[in-house]
């Protein structure tokens, strides 16, 4: 008997028919340094990546071991650091040739291909062309326009790789200028964690560290796609199958890395051996349907404990949790027929994946942006507690929850204040040390901010680094309201997108990257950040800056706060930007629990630990206990999807990261060539009256009266659940409403948009009012 298709790999769509790493990883990362020509000396900065005094990598944020390995890089780790070392600049002899207008229409992969931004610029509209300015000047000019505006109206936004030292000033200065709205990317991934997790545990952040790795019997994996998201972490996983740790995976979308993977750093696997099969059940769960697959898991436990006794931790749930009972009385009302109709797997898999979970002593839950993109996200993460909890599987070795995040210091700033929640952040303090007034009203985060951009509230918007406008919802409206804004800066490495949106006073501040040597009147400087398993790492560049006028991100931080701000003895930006060690200190002095002694312990093999009382069992929630969740709905899109709509899964390629397109290849897909593509399975093109190849467009199925659509769609055979299409990030970003968000923590629904598919775009318009 054959299994059915959710449990296995088509043969009759595109996949990739190698495991992931191997040869095809080597070839990747060869195919970048032809393409960007970087010079010699990024062999050695790739030596010294993720390793203790060395560069840390501005990709993902996977952690660093104690002991690395002679190449404790991977391949999207690699293309990162070989894209911010290109020898392609992109100076103001680039701008002259070429009209902002003009590069509005590039695609996100040229803009980025131009090279290294090399000097302070501004935007002049009489022209159309940005112009060089003197670092003096900029910040003269962007101060003095601050100063004019209503600090209220403006956002202070921060990309993952800015680091702590950076956050913690960046964060100050929009406090000592009078707001909170400090939305960061963590807005757009794991702030349904942030406000999810800290619900039912206590704690903002996943509880595991690396060690429990080596001691976990099963491992759960939930929306989260290791091969390409964070490859390094396959080392851990493969070690972990090799001593018998059952895997068991949760994915819409069969991802490579998941399935099997020959370790590049092995010569014996890479040349003679066998790949490793990391995935012992593998189930294609339909977008929105974790809640659901979960609860059915949960129900067979409940099952096996009234047959064989022993399977929940009634000593741990009685001196640790609450909400027991409501759980219980949930799951077992829920049938298995409306189980199975909203995650699309059978009873018999799920039992069997739950059979698996009541046999092992230690269990890891692991998931990805796959649960916190949807509307009801953080239900999906209370969910996976509740798991979890049954048994006792957080706050002991070799158990817990582990958020895999993106950005490399994506946790890392919440941590020291980017955040517009004034209640997360030590304000007193603050207050105290830098004789401050500061707001206690709430910011605004990406999603309020992206609001305020369209209905004209905002006046001003600075981005520490990103790629803002592009990474947003409802791209369609958002864009052409960028041009009302009073200003906008632009702090960033390279050109993208955010850049040719302008507005009526625009600048491009270059920055240095991290492997970069950062010097400054004391001498070479570190930075650090925040891994996903909350250690903290030191950081120092080595490679000569791209341009004699880079300025570190800090520098400008304190260039733009000293231009804005009035007289203050106790704001020393030209003292603590001098030598980096003093705003390491001001962090220990907010966090002293956190960071204790963090100059001392800078450069610890493995990083620090800052801690985490939720791994100690101490929980705090509102009840002083962990939580449990009776859901009130399965499905994490509300209701699955009916009639001709379809559920949009976003999609970031093996050749990407985030925003950044370094080339046109999704090889561990087995897609190769333009990203215009919409996915979905043989049976619903047949079913749709479609065929392969042919373009059509994607329109938004929010019934809100705004029309939201992307043209030009190829459609392409692929191994997809029913009702489900897939299409690149950022480009169908445009479909999802900004409405469409985790309605606690207000992440847009990436992962989980309606859609519907029209085919000839006249008759469309036809039927439109």
């Amino acid at each position: 008997m054959t299994q059915p298709k959710e449990n296995r790999q088509r043969q009759d769509t595109p996949h990739y028919e190698r495991a992931s790493g191997s040869w095809g990883s080597v070839r990747g990362i060869a195919k970048v340094l032809l393409d960007q020509k970087p010079g010699p000396g990024v062999v050695q900065t790739l030596m010294r990546q993720n390793k203790p005094g060395g560069h840390m990598c501005t990709s993902c944020a996977w952690a660093k071991p104690a002991k690395p390995h002679l190449f404790e890089f991977c391949e999207n780790g690699a293309k990162a650091t070989i894209w911010d070392l290109t020898t392609d600049r992109c100076g103001p002899e680039f701008f002259a040739r070429h009209s902002v207008s003009e590069l509005r229409d590039w695609s996100d992969h040229d803009l980025e291909k131009t090279g290294r931004l090399t000097h302070p610029m501004r935007y002049d509209a009489a022209t159309d062309h940005y112009l060089p300015v003197s670092w003096e000047d900029a910040f003269r000019e962007i101060g003095s326009r601050l100063r004019t505006l209503e600090p209220a109206r403006t956002v202070f936004y921060t990309s993952g790789k800015a680091s702590l030292e950076t956050a913690f000033l960046w964060q100050l200065f929009a406090r000592a200028y009078g707001h909170n709205n400090l939305p960061d990317s963590s807005n757009m991934c794991h702030e349904t964690t942030s406000v999810g997790l800290k619900k039912v545990t206590g704690s903002s952040v996943g509880t595991c560290v690396l060690e429990d790795f080596d001691h976990c019997d099963m491992i759960l994996f939930l929306g989260q796609n290791t091969g390409t998201s964070s490859p390094r972490f396959l080392h851990e996983l493969q070690k972990a199958v090799q001593r018998g740790c059952r895997i068991v995976t949760l994915n819409p979308v069969r991802e490579r890395g998941l399935v099997e993977f020959v370790n590049p750093q092995n010569p014996s696997q890479m040349t003679l051996g066998s790949p490793t099969r990391i995935s012992d059940i593998y189930l294609q769960v339909r977008p929105g349907g974790d809640i659901a697959a979960l609860a059915g898991i949960c129900k067979h436990l409940f099952a096996l404990e009234e047959t064989r006794g022993g399977i929940i931790d009634r000593a741990f749930v009685a001196e640790h949790t609450s909400g027991f009972d409501a759980f219980e009385a949930r799951i077992r009302d829920t049938s298995w027929d409306e189980i199975e109709r909203v995650s699309m797997l059978r009873r018999a898999d799920l039992e069997q994946v739950a059979e698996i979970y009541a046999r092992s002593e230690r269990v890891i839950g692991i998931y990805g942006m796959g649960l916190t993109q949807h509307v009801h996200g953080w239900l999906n993460i209370a969910m996976l507690v509740n798991l979890l909890l049954m048994r006792g599987n957080i706050g002991r070795k070799g158990a817990g929850i582990s958020p895999v995040r993106g950005h490399s210091n994506v946790q890392g700033q919440r941590t020291v204040g980017i955040s517009e929640k004034p209640s997360l952040v030590p304000i007193d303090k603050l207050e105290e040390l830098f004789n401050l007034n500061i707001p206690r009203d709430e910011g605004w985060n990406t999603a309020v901010a992206a609001e305020k951009l369209l209905d004209g509230t905002m006046q001003a918007f600075l981005s520490l680094g990103g790629n803002f406008a592009r990474a947003i919802p409802d791209q369609s409206r958002t864009d052409k309201a960028w041009a009302g804004l009073e200003l906008n800066v632009q702090i960033a490495t390279k050109l993208n997108r955010s850049h040719t949106l302008v507005s009526r006073d625009s600048w491009l501040l270059p920055c240095l990257v991290r492997a970069e040597e950062d010097r400054q009147s004391s001498g070479p400087q570190a930075v650090s950040m925040e891994d996903s398993l909350s250690h903290i790492h030191g950081s120092v560049g080595k490679r000569p800056p791209a341009s004699g006028w880079l300025r570190s991100e800090p520098a400008i931080v304190a260039g733009l706060a000293r231009a804005t701000l009035d007289e203050n003895p106790r704001l020393r930006w030209e003292h603590w930007v001098g030598d980096y060690r003093h705003i390491r200190d001001l962090i220990e002095t907010c966090w002293p629990d956190q960071f204790a002694a963090f100059n001392a312990r800078l450069f610890t093999p493995g990083g620090f630990y800052r801690g985490n009382a939720a791994r100690e069992r101490e929980w705090k929630t509102e009840s002083g206990k962990a939580q449990f969740t009776a859901p009130k709905q399965l499905c994490a899109l509300g209701e699955p999807p009916a009639g001709e709509d379809m559920t949009l899964v976003t999609l970031r390629s093996n050749d990407q990261f985030n925003t950044t397109i370094y080339g046109f290849s999704d090889r561990l897909r087995g897609l190769e060539g333009s990203r215009d593509v919409v996915l979905m399975n043989p049976e619903e093109i047949a079913r749709r009256g479609l065929h392969e190849g042919q373009r059509v467009t994607l329109e938004c199925a929010v019934g809100d009266g705004i029309r939201r659509r992307v043209s030009g769609m190829r459609v392409t055979a692929y191994d997809l659940p029913d009702a489900c299409i897939g299409a690149y990030y950022p480009e169908a970003n445009a479909l999802v409403p900004l409405s469409a968000r985790d309605e606690l923590s207000g992440t847009p629904a990436y992962k989980g948009t309606p859609v519907r598919i029209l085919t000839d775009p006249a008759a469309a318009e036809a039927g439109l009012p």
